[in-house]
């Protein structure tokens, strides 16, 4: 690896570009600038002065890129490790040992104590031969602490909503098991399709929590079948009538004809099912499922599918959209882990498709998905 070459230490010549958008030597020969890379880039040539100092750099550190050019590292890059020690002191990249390739990532500290991830990488014009050029990456920590958030709001959410089915279940199994003569035979089928329930609760969180690591990972697999989304839609409507919702409460419309629809059988039905559900629990009035031919989502396909659900509740606060399918949104206090919407919208995309939300004509919400409908490639 070639990075840089320099002449004299903060030297320009008149008229040319600022330094820190001339790429250094390979950079430029691979036409790369310096500048569009979102990654902070700081080089220092064989004499430890800085001959590069990128735009993200700048960011990062509050710099400016004038005032590094031609600076010795140490001066231009001042970092401490987290028990305040002089990072350059410390690891002696131009007088440590000459087998070294460079340093991992790790987290350091700006002048102010603003933390930093910094990695660094040796070249060398041959494997033990002297330093030619000290390439330095620097990624501002922000999006990680974002990351470390969520996890964090993840397992809070997962454990509190562990606690209640286990605590049920614990309770109910270890007083039967202590008093299980005690009982009428009503009173014990009352515990135990409590149990029963709870357990199905804690399967389903489970199941939710696999999801969404599928879905991070971009390892959701997507098992394409054809599916008839009329008759699914009206199979959970039926499930609803027979858990005592009145039938007049669902309006279903189907535009015939419809194109051939392949897609994740299953999938589809945990979209539906937490789409409906939603208008069932957070809307009010007619949940209206409406099931069109629509433009494909997906370039070079002329069809696709959508299926819209509405209701005449209070809908969603317009401040509120965007944050819709967003891990633990909730749009109301009536329980839910607040992932289902975001799942959905994985699923949605996993297929090639999109999800919008918006207000429906009646006022309420309005969740429409388009699905591609082009068959698998094998059967192409």
């Amino acid at each position: 690896m070639s990075v840089g070459t320099s002449s004299a230490p903060g030297a320009q010549d008149a008229g040319s570009p600022p330094a820190a958008s001339r790429p250094p030597g390979d950079l430029a020969d691979l036409g790369i600038d310096p500048d569009m890379l979102p990654d902070g880039l700081v080089v220092a040539d064989e004499q430890g002065r800085v001959v590069c100092f990128n735009a993200a750099a700048e960011r990062i550190t509050a710099v400016r890129a004038r005032n590094a050019l031609g600076q010795r590292l140490e001066k231009a890059l001042p970092l401490e490790d987290l028990e305040g020690r002089r990072w350059w002191q410390l690891t002696d990249p131009y007088g440590g040992l000459a087998i070294r390739v460079g340093q991992p990532e790790r987290n350091l500290l700006l002048p102010g104590g603003r933390e930093v991830l910094v990695s660094a990488r040796y070249v060398r014009t041959r494997p033990t031969g002297p330093l030619r050029r000290l390439v330095v990456t620097l990624r501002d920590t922000e999006a990680r602490r974002r990351t470390e958030r969520s996890h964090a709001e993840l397992i809070a959410t997962v454990a509190h909503e562990l606690r209640s089915p286990l605590t049920s279940v614990k309770g109910f199994t270890a007083t039967l098991l202590a008093k299980w003569e005690r009982f009428t035979d009503d009173q014990k089928r009352l515990m135990l399709e409590t149990v029963d329930a709870d357990a199905d609760r804690v399967t389903r969180l489970i199941a939710e929590l696999l999801d969404i690591s599928r879905i991070d990972s971009g390892r959701l697999e997507v098992r394409r079948q054809p599916v008839d989304i009329g008759a699914a839609v009206g199979r959970h409507i039926q499930a609803y009538v027979a858990a005592g919702q009145p039938a007049d409460r669902f309006l279903l419309r189907v535009q015939q004809p419809l194109p051939d629809l392949w897609a994740d059988p299953d999938k589809i039905d945990q979209v539906l099912s937490n789409l409906l559900e939603n208008a069932v629990r957070h809307g009010e009035g007619t949940v209206t499922i409406d099931v069109t031919a629509t433009a494909s989502p997906r370039e070079g396909e002329v069809t696709g599918t959508s299926v819209t659900v509405s209701d005449e509740g209070p809908g969603i606060p317009e401040e509120s959209m965007n944050r819709v399918f967003t891990r633990f949104w909730r749009g109301s206090k009536r329980g839910g882990t607040g992932l289902g919407l975001y799942i959905v919208k994985g699923i949605v995309e996993a297929h090639g498709g999109t999800i919008t939300v918006g207000r429906a004509p009646g006022a309420g919400a309005e969740f429409r998905f388009t699905l591609p409908v082009s068959a698998p490639a094998y059967l192409a």
